[in-house]
């Protein structure tokens, strides 16, 4: 069974060396495939998201997406485990040395957007669903990141245990508090017209 998850990982140009076993499709990110694992030094199952870093606009957005989530750490939101390179390196800050970073994060069953097109919610499910999401927000937005790309494809379910968390981060951005998006007229004077 392992190889056919290897024969998976082959085909979609997953790199990580034996540490990582059993790998199935689970989706997209924005900026990256997603596949599932079994990470057998810790013995859990692992989702993988696998980031191309082929020009400086991809190693930018990489960053961001990596700052931000090592940034964030609640019940609501995706565990993010460690950040690898090819053969499962640790990239130790060193990320423009590689040309592709794999994000090994915590596994979850379903999303949202699967779990409605099973039908309809029951009420007690959509209430507690909703708390944790709301929770989650508070927590993101406490943290000065803004998600930006919030749907229930991004919106994770533990169905066993009716536990949700946000994830995907691939779009999100730091607010700076200290920046204001006024324009500063001071100085300026408006001499055409008069």
């Amino acid at each position: 069974m392992a190889e056919k998850g290897d024969c998976i990982a082959s085909v979609y140009g997953y790199d990580l060396g034996g540490r990582f076993v059993d790998f199935r499709p689970l989706g997209f990110g924005v900026n990256g495939l997603v596949l599932s694992a079994v990470d057998s030094r810790a013995c859990r199952k692992v989702a993988v998201k696998k980031i191309a870093l082929s020009d400086a606009r991809s190693m930018k957005h990489a960053l961001r997406e990596i700052k931000i989530i090592r940034r964030l750490d609640h019940d609501n939101i995706v565990k993010v485990y460690e950040v690898l390179g090819p053969k499962g390196t640790d990239l130790q800050g060193e990320l423009f040395k590689f040309s592709v970073a794999y994000i090994i994060q915590e596994y979850m069953e379903t999303d949202l957007a699967r779990l409605l097109e099973q039908g309809t919610l029951a009420e007690e499910h959509a209430k507690l669903f909703m708390y944790q999401l709301l929770r989650g927000l508070k927590y993101i937005h406490s943290a000065n990141v803004l998600h930006r790309d919030l749907k229930p494809a991004n919106i994770f379910i533990s169905t066993e245990d009716l536990v949700l968390k946000i994830g995907d981060f691939g779009l999100a951005r730091i607010v700076d508090q200290h920046y204001s998006h006024k324009v500063c007229l001071a100085g300026m004077t408006d001499t055409g017209g008069q």
